[in-house]
């Protein structure tokens, strides 16, 4: 299969770090971005107004209001909540037989579906590739060692394809478990949330650290239900990628949660101009997916009570603490 052209659907700050990465990796490519005036300054200042401004960006990244039929692979990396329309913006027919390469992590609101899934219903014909681990988009862009699980269901496929996208500083490894891997994403990012509240609300590194701890234990139970290994979670995708979003300020979804933890509310903190943080939207589908397979989730079902704002974080961390006590498995 030819890999030598890719086209990146999203110039955020993490579509425009993959176009960064794919390019040092030396393939040409395309940044796909809705916004004529963001095409027209990446293509004559070779920066994005708006995302990793800093960022000069390789000569061989060209951006485009639409995707060309020519490309060989597709990279998905617009927001999980946008994953439908982006798809469905570009029609079936554009991803038909091509690797797309899904980096989203998150869970559809109102559908509880997997990214995977939402290419699956709108793109029949594309071979679904999923790309997660510990990654933040301005260490990518600028070339600081990462390393990442590309995960598709044809072995010597997925290993061809995370060598084309390897680099100076980005080492994607192959997996063949692309619902553990697409899960781990998504749901180390509520954890996140939980993480950070637990600093803003000034309850200590050996709490943050419990709640890593038994956050883990609770995603292996919830990954393994939903039709993922659980060696998945040892890797990359799992505990590296659970560590790296629980315990740094570049998160996103951290930075959110340590301001829930302050006393603000999800409007209040949104107001105040929070980045989008995608375990928002993924908390509550992550505990109807809990409940309908009768996994115990007490963590998830934590989060969502404070993104509800119902209950005070004392209240529910004196509601976790006096769970009974069990063997440590």
């Amino acid at each position: 299969m030819a890999l030598e052209t890719f086209a990146v659907i999203g110039a955020g700050a993490w579509g425009t770090a993959l176009a960064q990465a794919a390019a040092a990796a030396g393939r040409t490519v395309t940044l796909v971005a809705r916004d004529a005036g963001v095409v027209e300054e990446i293509n004559s200042e070779r920066r994005n107004p708006i995302y990793l401004k800093s960022v000069m960006l390789a000569d061989s990244i060209h951006a485009a209001v639409s995707l060309s039929a020519s490309v060989d692979v597709i990279i998905l990396a617009v927001p999980a909540q946008a994953s439908r329309d982006a798809l469905l913006r570009h029609g079936a027919a554009a991803f038909a037989g091509k690797p797309v390469i899904l980096s989203a992590k998150g869970l559809e609101a109102g559908t509880l579906k997997r990214q995977s899934e939402i290419l699956a219903e709108t793109a029949p014909d594309a071979i679904p590739y999923v790309l997660s681990g510990p990654s933040f988009a301005a260490d990518v862009a600028i070339g600081r060692p990462t390393a990442v699980t590309l995960a598709g269901d044809d072995a010597s496929d997925t290993s061809d394809l995370a060598a084309a996208l390897a680099g100076p500083a980005l080492r994607p490894y192959a997996a063949d478990d692309r619902i553990g891997v697409e899960l781990a994403g998504a749901l180390k990012n509520v954890y996140a949330l939980a993480a950070g509240a637990v600093e803003g609300a000034g309850l200590g590194a050996s709490a943050r650290s419990a709640l890593i701890a038994r956050a883990f234990a609770e995603m292996s139970r919830l990954v393994v239900a939903m039709g993922g290994s659980a060696s998945t979670l040892i890797g990359l995708a799992g505990l590296g990628d659970l560590t790296l979003s629980c315990t740094s300020h570049q998160s996103r979804n951290y930075q959110f949660g340590l301001a829930l933890g302050r006393g603000g509310s999800v409007d209040k903190v949104r107001a105040a101009g929070a980045m989008l943080a995608e375990g928002v939207a993924t908390a509550p589908v992550a505990l109807a997916l809990a409940k309908s397979l009768g996994v115990d989730a007490p963590l998830v079902g934590a989060v969502n009570q404070l993104l509800d704002g119902t209950v005070a974080i004392a209240d529910i961390v004196a509601a976790l603490m006096t769970r009974p006590l069990r063997r440590e498995a």
